[in-house]
């Protein structure tokens, strides 16, 4: 079969062109050289957004060197390259006079080329070699400040973090390789579909959900991402819109192989329903708007392991595209954001809800997602257990402002807006499932039958869930107890486990030294 080309293979080899030109003029001031990255990463973005116009037309397959021409492939490549094209226009007044203006140009273009040759790589050498290509080019953009100790400090607990993630995927490539004379993820599960994935293919999928996990700074490795605001604001935009999600990628793109392994499943349905929880928990006690950010990005990683395990591929792919363009704004725009808060006029007396009206909430926003999942079961075929036990944990968070509005003291208005908000996320949940599963479903295996353990823990996610939901909703009646004030301050500093991290590479040291 002769490989496809596809104009979105041109745009890796454009950026590094150009950054080999940055490279040469790494200094102040390098003349045109940040409007010529800008358009560099534009024309880049136009390639992209070419490519997966003659894709709908023509079709996909597999590319050369190892890359791949489907809807997933094109639509992350699409997703990369606008996020690289808004940062590196910000780049262009933010970097302005900096001492290495040119250096940083020309290393956030040879980063963003090894982020589109990861997304559209169907090979496991060629991932790995360019998750090992983001890894460096990323750690030099972390000591863009190399004076500052808190940036070194960063950037050494990334690259102890990433790069054990690239010997996890190293090694189920050799593996592959070894058994299978072939690491191209297509010829693999068309072998493992016709033999069963044997005791390889278990291990191969237990290293690269190893590999995920690393790379998506889940529990309790996570420290690192909650550091990086030391690196210049683009950094922090390209990292928690793009590269952070290379870990789901990496799932999404081997999800034939994963899916061999009911063990991993598990596992990350726990260890990302937790890492889920315990990010949006230590967020809400952050008062700075950057490392708040952070910790969201912690938590929302931790929900797409949570869609990974429950097998719910084209929702953990929709969440990446949504989680990179929410970001990347929140980012770049978290200055001004700060200033429009301050300038807010502050609201009254807030009404509290008591438990009867709290679970009266959590009674109406379920009642009103079962009625949408009959609705759109009816119209479009059932859902599966684990589709539906998503969307419950997410109308939990609804659930929440809904309880505001049932409060004694709240107004009919505020009522009416909160039950509009629960119907509104319902639809909205089951309408972009319908878009998700139509665009790449197809693509992507289907989520198994749950057994015993896959229903163990889809009753263990929802119970969770709910359950730290309702505690969210009553915390202004415990939040003035003893025991509040004292877990405020545990959960702001993260549990402590930075500081291990911190202490067991010698983190310390490198900062009492400077």
């Amino acid at each position: 079969m002769t490989p496809i080309l596809s104009l979105s293979f041109l745009a890796p080899a454009l950026l590094l062109a150009t950054a080999c030109l940055a490279l040469r003029h790494p200094g102040k001031r390098p003349g045109q050289l940040p409007r010529l990255a800008e358009l560099a990463a534009l024309a880049a973005l136009a390639l992209t957004a070419s490519a997966l116009g003659v894709h709908v037309v023509q079709g996909g397959g597999a590319g050369p060197l190892g890359l791949r021409v489907d809807a997933i492939s094109l639509t992350l490549a699409l997703l990369v390259s606008f996020i690289g094209w808004v940062v590196m226009r910000y780049s262009r007044s933010y970097l302005d006079g900096e001492e290495n203006e040119g250096l940083f140009h020309g290393l956030m273009l040879a980063t963003l080329a090894a982020v589109l040759v990861f997304v559209q790589a169907g090979n496991l050498v060629l991932l790995a070699g360019a998750a090992i290509a983001i890894g460096l080019g990323l750690r030099r953009l972390l000591l863009f400040y190399p004076d500052r100790p808190e940036a070194r400090r960063a950037a050494a607990k990334f690259t102890l973090v990433w790069h054990g993630g690239d010997v996890a995927l190293a090694l189920a490539a050799i593996l592959m390789l070894a058994t299978h004379g072939t690491a191209d993820i297509a010829a693999i599960t068309t072998t493992l579909s016709d033999a069963g994935p044997g005791i390889a293919g278990h291990a191969a999928a237990a290293l690269l959900i190893l590999a995920a996990i690393l790379k998506t700074a889940a529990f309790p490795l996570h420290g690192w991402l909650t550091e990086v605001m030391e690196a210049p604001t683009p950094v922090s935009a390209f990292l928690h819109a793009g590269i952070i999600n290379a870990g789901g990628v990496l799932l999404i793109t081997a999800a034939p192989l994963v899916q061999q392994s009911a063990g991993g499943h598990a596992l990350l349905v726990m260890l990302g329903g937790f890492t889920a929880l315990f990010g949006a928990a230590v967020m809400l006690t952050q008062s700075a708007v950057k490392t708040s950010l952070a910790w969201s990005t912690v938590s929302q990683m931790g929900f797409m392991l949570l869609q990974c395990g429950l097998g719910l591929w084209a929702l953990a792919l929709l969440h990446i595209v949504a989680h990179s363009l929410y970001k990347a704004h929140a980012f770049l725009s978290s200055g001004g954001a700060v200033a429009a808060v301050a300038a807010i006029r502050k609201p009254g007396p807030v009404a509290v809800p008591n438990l009867a009206a709290v679970l009266r909430a959590f009674g109406l926003a379920l009642v009103l997602y079962a009625v949408m999942a009959l609705g759109f079961s009816a119209i479009l075929g059932p859902k599966t257990p684990q589709a539906l036990a998503l969307g419950a944990i997410l109308i939990f968070g609804v659930a929440y402002l809904v309880a505001q509005g049932l409060a004694d003291a709240a107004p009919a208005q505020l009522t009416r807006r909160t039950g509009l908000a629960a119907l509104a996320t319902a639809f909205a949940y089951f309408a972009f499932q319908a878009m998700a599963a139509h665009l790449w479903g197809p693509l992507l295996p289907a989520a198994p039958l749950p057994g015993p353990l896959e229903w163990a823990l889809i009753v263990l996610a929802v119970l969770s869930f709910g359950t730290v939901a309702i505690a969210q909703a009553l915390f202004p009646l415990w939040a003035h107890h003893p025991a509040t004030a004292g877990l405020r301050v545990h959960l702001a500093n993260g549990l402590y486990l930075n500081a291990l991290l911190d202490r067991a590479i010698g983190g310390f040291r490198i900062s009492r030294s400077h």
